[in-house]
C-alpha cells in the first residue's frame, strides 16, 4: 500500500532517519516504538506527507486516503462537538464523486489489459467498498457511537468545541479520523487522555478495522491487544519484527544474542588464523597454508553487531522524612468549580507509605481530588484532615501550561533550585538525558517527552514525602515507564497518582479510588482486581431486577433486601482490609528481618545509624497496623 525506499532524513549534520525502509500493507496492525525523540512522529508524518525526506523514494497509490492524528493539534471554534465532528462526511461525498469519474473514464477506454487500466478496477473496488462500509448506518448515528465510546454523554454534543479541556478536543480529533475510515490509520499516542474504558473501546474498534492501522503507544497492553508487527527505529535505523509487542521483546533479545554469540565464534576464528599467520608467515614450508589463510580472511564477510539504543534517564527519589500516620482525609467532601460540585460525599483516607491511585473517566474528578489535596482547591463541604509534617511534590498533568516557555531547560530548574550549583544541576539534567547544549533549549521546542522528563526532574530538588502525580507518564517511552516505575517502587515515602495506564498501575498501587457519577468509591487491591470487579459489577446491574414498590409488602421486602445488601458490602470492604493490613504487616517484619541481618554483620558502606532509624520506623508503622487489624476484627 505505502512503500519508503532507502528514506533518509537529515538536520544539518545530524541524521534523524539513515535509509530506512519500510512497505505497509492493507490491513496491518503496526505499533511503532522506540525512544523519545527517536523520529517515531516524524516517521508518521513523511507517510502523512507532512514532511519530504532528504533522500530516498516514496511510493504511494493514486487515491489512497490516510487518517493522521498527530500528538499536537489545532481545534476549530465556534461549533457543537456534533457539528464538528460531522464535518468529516464531507469525504464520504469526494468518494462518491470520485466512483463516478472512475466509472465514466472506464466506459470511454478499451485498453483493458494494460497496467492502468487495472488499476482504475482496483481503486474502484477499493472505493466501493468504502461506500459500501460507510452506508450502513445513518452517519449522525456513527458518529453518536464514536464519541460515546470515546467517553462523550450525550448531554455533550450541543456543547462549544472550545469549552472542553486539550484532552476532549484530543478525542473528537480522534473521532473525526475514525469516521473518516481512511485505507490507513496513523495514531500519535491516541491513548494519552483516554480513561481505562475508552482505551478498551478503541482497542476493539482498531482490531476490527478494515484497513491499515500504524499507532505509536507507550501503553504496553494496548499494543498487544491492537498489533499484530512491531517496528522499532533505533539510532536511525529500523528493525521489523511480524510479532505484537511483548513477543519483539523477547525475539529482539533472542536476536541480539544470537548476533553477540555469533559475532563472538568469528572473533575467536579469526584470531586463531591471524596468530597461525603470524606465526608462520616466513616459514617456507608453511608458505601455502598462510597465503590460503590470509585469503580466507580476506573473503569473510564480517558479522557486525547492530548498535543498541541504551540511553535511559535514572531516576531515585531521595530519602523522605516521617510523616504522620494520615497523610490526607476526608469525610463528605464535595468539590468542584464556579459552585458547581464534580463530586460529592467523598470518603477518602490515605495513610503514610501507601501507593494509591486515582482512575475514571476524564472530566468525573481525579484532578480535582488532587487539587484538594494539594491545597490548590478550597472544598465547597465537608471536613479534611491529617497531613501532619507533610512535604507535598506535586506533577501537574498540564506540564506545557506551568513549564514557562521562554525558559531554557537549565533556567527551568534555576528557578526552583535553592542551594543548588550550577553543576549539580547540569548533573541533574544528564540523569534525565538533558546534555551538553541540550540544557540551553527552550522550554517551548521540547517534545512531550522531554517536557515530562524536565517536569520530572524539578521534583527532584527537594525531599518529599508525599508525591502526587497527575498522569505523569503521558509522552513517555515505554522504558522511561519503567524507570519511573522502579523507582516509585523503591519511593519510602507516600504516592497518589492519577493514570490510566494499567501496565503502570499493576503492581505498584494496592489501593485504588474510582471517581464516577459524581461518587469517589474505594477499591482495596491492585488494579487488575478493579477491573474485575467493575467488569462484574455492570454484569450484575444488567441482570439484577427490583420489584416496583406498588404495595407495602414490596416495599418491605425491597428495603430488606437494600439493607442486607449494604451490610454484605461493608462486610466485603472489612475483609479486604484485613487482608490488606496483614500483607502489610507480613511485608513490614520482612523488611525488619532484613535490617537486622545488616545492624547484626553490617558492610563498610552500611550507615548504621540510618539504617536504626528505619527499623524503629517500620516497627511503629507495624504496631499501627496490628492495631488496625484488631479493631477490624472485633467488626467482623
Amino acid at each position: 500500500m505505502i512503500s519508503l525506499g532507502g528514506i533518509t532524513l537529515s538536520y544539518g549534520s545530524f541524521t534523524l532517519l539513515d535509509k530506512v525502509s519500510l512497505h505497509i500493507t492493507e490491513n496491518e496492525k503496526i505499533g511503532l516504538v522506540g525512544r523519545n525523540g527517536c523520529g517515531k512522529s516524524t516517521l508518521l508524518k513523511i507517510l502523512n506527507g507532512e514532511v519530504s525526506p532528504t533522500s530516498g523514494s516514496i511510493d504511494r497509490p493514486t487515491g489512497l486516503t490516510v487518517g493522521y492524528l498527530p500528538q499536537i493539534m489545532k481545534h476549530c471554534r465556534g461549533q457543537s462537538v456534533i457539528d464538528e465532528v460531522m464535518t468529516v462526511f464531507a469525504s464520504t461525498k469526494k468518494a462518491s464523486e470520485e466512483l463516478d469519474a472512475i466509472s465514466r473514464e472506464l466506459s470511454e477506454r478499451t485498453d483493458y489489459e494494460s497496467e492502468e487500466y487495472l488499476a482504475l478496477i482496483e481503486r474502484m473496488n477499493a472505493v466501493s467498498d468504502r461506500l459500501d462500509l460507510e452506508s450502513g448506518e445513518p452517519e449522525n448515528v456513527r458518529a453518536a457511537k464514536t464519541l460515546l465510546g470515546l467517553g462523550f454523554q450525550d448531554g455533550d454534543f450541543s456543547r462549544p468545541v472550545e469549552t472542553f479541556s486539550e484532552g476532549w478536543k484530543m478525542r473528537m480529533e480522534l473521532a473525526k479520523v475514525l469516521l473518516s475510515s481512511p485505507d490507513i490509520l496513523l495514531l500519535d499516542e491516541p491513548t494519552n487522555h483516554l480513561d481505562i474504558e475508552s482505551i478498551e473501546w478503541l482497542e476493539d474498534y482498531l482490531k476490527d478495522y478494515r484497513g491499515a492501522v500504524m499507532v505509536v503507544s507507550h501503553d504496553r497492553h494496548f499494543l498487544d491487544s491492537v498489533t499484530t508487527r512491531t517496528v522499532e527505529i533505533v539510532l536511525g535505523h529500523i528493525e521489523d519484527y511480524k510479532v505484537p509487542y511483548s513477543k519483539y521483546l523477547v525475539l529482539r533479545e533472542e536476536r541480539l544474542a544470537q548476533q553477540k554469540a555469533s559475532y563472538d565464534n568469528q572473533q575467536r576464528m579469526i584470531e586463531k588464523t591471524e596468530d597461525f599467520i603470524n606465526r608462520f608467515r616466513y616459514k617456507p614450508t608453511k608458505s601455502n597454508q598462510v597465503q590460503s589463510r590470509i585469503k580466507a580472511l580476506d573473503k569473510l564477510e564480517r558479522i557486525e553487531i547492530d548498535e543498541v539504543d541504551t540511553s535511559a534517564f535514572r531516576l531515585h527519589f531521595p530519602p523522605s522524612q516521617r510523616s504522620g500516620d494520615v497523610v490526607f482525609g476526608c469525610e463528605d467532601l464535595a468539590a468542584g468549580y464556579d459552585g458547581r460540585a464534580v463530586f460529592t460525599g467523598a470518603k477518602v483516607e490515605i495513610r503514610r507509605g501507601e501507593k494509591v491511585a486515582f482512575v475514571g473517566r476524564n472530566g468525573e474528578g481525579k484532578t480535582t481530588l488532587m487539587k484538594v489535596i494539594m491545597g490548590e482547591l478550597e472544598p465547597m463541604e465537608g471536613r479534611v484532615y491529617g497531613g501532619h509534617n507533610v512535604t507535598p511534590g506535586y506533577y501537574a498533568q498540564n506540564q506545557e501550561d506551568i513549564l514557562d516557555g521562554n525558559d531554557t531547560v537549565l533556567g527551568t530548574l534555576e528557578k526552583s533550585a535553592a542551594g543548588w550549583t550550577v553543576s549539580q544541576l547540569r548533573d541533574l539534567l544528564g540523569a534525565f538525558l538533558f546534555r551538553g547544549e541540550e540544557i540551553e533549549k527552550k522550554v517551548s521546542v521540547l517534545s512531550g517527552g522531554e517536557r515530562a522528563r524536565l517536569g520530572m526532574a524539578k521534583l527532584m530538588l527537594r525531599s518529599c514525602n508525599l508525591l502526587a502525580l497527575d498522569e505523569p507518564t503521558n509522552h513517555m517511552d515505554i522504558r522511561s515507564k519503567d524507570v519511573l516505575k522502579e523507582a516509585l517502587a523503591k519511593y519510602d515515602g507516600t504516592l497518589i497518582v492519577v493514570s490510566h495506564d494499567r501496565d503502570f498501575l499493576s503492581g505498584l498501587v494496592d489501593k485504588l479510588y474510582e471517581v464516577r457519577d459524581g461518587k469517589v468509591r474505594e477499591h482495596l487491591g491492585d488494579v487488575s482486581s478493579f477491573l474485575e470487579k467493575r467488569k462484574l459489577e455492570s454484569l450484575s446491574e444488567l441482570e439484577r431486577k427490583f420489584p416496583k414498590p406498588v404495595a407495602k409488602k414490596n416495599e418491605d421486602a425491597a428495603k430488606a433486601f437494600q439493607k442486607g445488601r449494604a451490610e454484605s458490602k461493608e462486610r466485603k470492604k472489612l475483609l479486604a482490609r484485613i487482608d490488606f493490613v496483614e500483607k502489610k504487616v507480613s511485608s513490614l517484619e520482612d523488611e525488619m528481618t532484613e535490617i537486622e541481618k545488616k545492624l547484626a554483620s553490617p558492610e563498610e558502606n552500611d550507615d548504621i545509624l540510618e539504617l536504626t532509624r528505619d527499623y524503629l520506623e517500620k516497627k511503629l508503622e507495624k504496631e499501627a497496623f496490628e492495631s488496625e487489624w484488631e479493631d477490624l476484627v472485633e467488626k467482623v
